[in-house]
């Protein structure tokens, strides 16, 4: 298989390909490593080198043999060393298991070949970690793919890899695919499996899922992976029929609200991407729903400070816990700037500052679940501008303290917070296109457990817009 036939095809469609017999797995993990070796001088979106062999996977599985790599954050493989984008841990802690929702990955028939970039801990809307360097967006390397996703997001563009794990504590999986026209579903808050390791990380944020170029294999892989593990503290309905059957049905007529304005952060929403999101809002009453202006009543003070105390004292513990695991002691030879800086922020926080957070962040969900007994969905802008130049979100900054930083951050994530606090799920899809040649993300959210409808409304615009004919840069094929 030649590298650019690979690359034409999404997830399902090498699967099927596979399971027809029309090209050996092998054959496409070839084609996939030749792609991976052809980027990652370019892009910079692979911790260290890809593997030799694919890891263990069930080549019976729905995506049997199909080529996919795993963040360097939260979700681990046994025997691969996990990094999370720190020098603190120097050469990787080797886990000698599993997540859960790993083992669900190589049951599905994923075959990982590596492992991509990520900021330091997580905490940043970009990707340029100390410990690994700047990871290039393929629309244009001088812009950053996001973060904290990035290496999986620039991948998954550049056509290297069909899909990548992910994962969102603020916008993580979405504002990556926003700035490298990608579809970013972050599901419902349990609708995928945090375990073992955690039950609610990062006070509830974090959720685990992928990146993927289609709609079709965003639903297919959810349909694939999700649901709950003994010990797991949500258990959800499960959906009334595959995710795949959504996209494929479409969408009925939905009550869509529309806002331009942030819900979080100082900042305010580039031109460009408001057009984008008026001209989705047309296309929407074009197809026969029912738009109007509407936003979730948030306050935003107030969940810019809770947000900050549930990043710092994530980032306290994170640090402590394996600075103390390590016999090591944090500093700037070891970590960034403002991971110093918040974590410093985050000791000095009380029991009372965690139950104060959790307050505002039941009356953020009560507002929002409310606003979504009048509205079926919200679209928004997926972040404040299309992307970011490299080096804006600079995490090694020893003028930022934990406010600034978390102000430099959600001047341009100032749309996907309220998502994670709330727990309900939210998707980014390529529908815009910006004078630069950039994609433009636009994000719908909806109520929780509600990823069908989602899904189905993408299923519905993929159709009517469409991005498959687009392509980044550095594209393999």
């Amino acid at each position: 298989m030649r590298v650019d036939e690979y690359a034409a095809h999404d997830a399902t469609g090498l699967a099927e390909l596979i399971r027809n017999g029309a090209v050996s797995a092998g054959e496409v993990q070839a084609a996939a490593a030749a792609a991976l070796d052809a980027v990652q001088p370019k892009l910079n979106a692979l911790v260290d080198k890809r593997f030799t062999e694919p890891l263990a996977h069930n080549a019976d599985g729905p995506f049997g043999g199909v080529p996919f790599a795993i963040k360097d954050l939260i979700i681990h493989a046994a025997g691969v060393p996990q990094r999370a984008g720190t020098r603190l841990l120097g050469e990787g802690i080797v886990m000698p298991e599993d997540t859960y929702l790993m083992a669900r990955f190589r049951a599905a028939g994923l075959a990982t070949m590596g492992v991509t970039a990520t900021p330091e801990m997580g905490f940043n809307a970009n990707t340029e970690p100390v410990a690994n360097g700047s990871t290039r967006n393929p629309w244009d390397t001088e812009r950053s793919p996001g973060g904290s996703s990035g290496g999986s997001a620039a991948l998954v563009a550049a056509g290297a890899l069909p899909v990548a794990s992910a994962s969102d504590g603020g916008g993580s999986i979405r504002i990556p695919a926003g700035a490298c026209g990608l579809v970013g579903l972050k599901p419902t808050r349990g609708r995928t499996t945090v375990g073992p390791d955690y039950a609610d990380p990062l006070l509830g944020l974090g959720i685990e899922f992928v990146l993927t170029r289609t709609v079709r294999d965003c639903a297919a892989l959810l349909d694939a992976v999700h649901g709950a593990e003994p010990g797991d503290r949500y258990l959800l309905p499960a959906p009334v029929r595959p995710y795949a059957e959504e996209v494929r049905a479409g969408s009925p007529r939905l009550r869509v609200a529309v806002s331009t304005t942030p819900s979080s952060g100082p900042g305010s929403t580039d031109q460009q991407c408001v057009d984008a999101v008026r001209r989705v809002a047309d296309q929407l009453e074009s197809m026969g729903h029912l738009v109007v202006e509407a936003a979730p009543a948030v306050d935003a003070e107030q969940f810019d400070a809770a947000n900050l105390v549930a990043w710092c004292s994530f980032l306290a513990d994170a640090v402590d816990t394996l600075a103390a695991a390590l016999g090591a002691t944090p500093g700037p030879d070891t970590l960034e700037a403002t991971t110093l800086a918040c974590a410093e922020h985050g000791r000095t926080l009380r029991a009372s500052d965690l139950y104060a957070t959790d307050r505002v962040f039941n009356a953020t969900t009560r507002a929002v679940a409310a606003f979504f007994t009048e509205h079926d969905v919200l679209l928004t802008p997926t972040a404040c501008a299309p992307n970011t130049p490299l080096g804006y979100l600079n995490a090694n900054d020893p003028t930022l303290d934990a406010r600034g930083w978390y102000e430099r951050i959600f001047s341009f994530a100032g749309f996907t917070g309220v998502a994670n606090v709330t727990g309900m799920p939210a998707v980014s899809l390529p529908l815009g296109w910006s004078a630069e040649g950039w994609p433009i993300g636009v994000q719908f959210g909806t109520g929780l457990g509600r990823e069908s409808v989602l899904l189905a409304l993408a299923g519905d615009l993929e159709r009517a817009i469409g991005w498959a004919d687009r392509r980044p840069a550095v594209w393999v094929g």
